[in-house]
């Protein structure tokens, strides 16, 4: 069932929210101080395109990323990217939702928007079950 639900998702629109991700990676990366953001925008990039199948869950080896210049790190992501992904996967939920069928994607977007706001400490693990 998760490769079709990513089939679908990659047709109607997934690509085009990765897409947006690696942007956010891309001008993070060209900063040299914003590396640790572009790491975690990749990987986000990634599951954006497959979320079917994978869940985030607190990194355990976070070190950095979890303590207070990890808080840090999250309110200047919010400030600089995070904000635009987050609006961007919730008014694509929104679209989503109007549907009956559209619900499984309308709530990815919703899980991919919390994700958008807080990305470091994070990390894409496939689900279980």
């Amino acid at each position: 069932m998760s490769l079709i639900l990513n089939i679908l998702w990659l047709v109607f629109g997934g690509i085009w929210m990765a897409a947006g991700w690696v942007v956010a990676a891309v001008i993070m990366a060209l900063t040299i101080i914003g590396l640790p953001w572009a790491r975690s925008a990749l990987e986000i990039a990634h599951y954006t395109l497959l979320p079917f199948g994978n869940r985030v869950v607190p990194r355990e080896d976070a070190g950095l990323a979890t303590g207070p210049l990890g808080v840090i790190g999250n309110l200047l992501w919010l400030v600089f990217a995070g904000w635009w992904l987050a609006l961007a996967h919730l008014l694509t939920a929104v679209m989503w939702a109007i549907t009956i069928i559209g619900l499984p994607f309308a709530w990815a977007h919703l899980k991919l928007a919390g994700l958008a706001l807080w990305p470091m400490g994070r990390t894409v693990v496939p689900a279980v079950g």
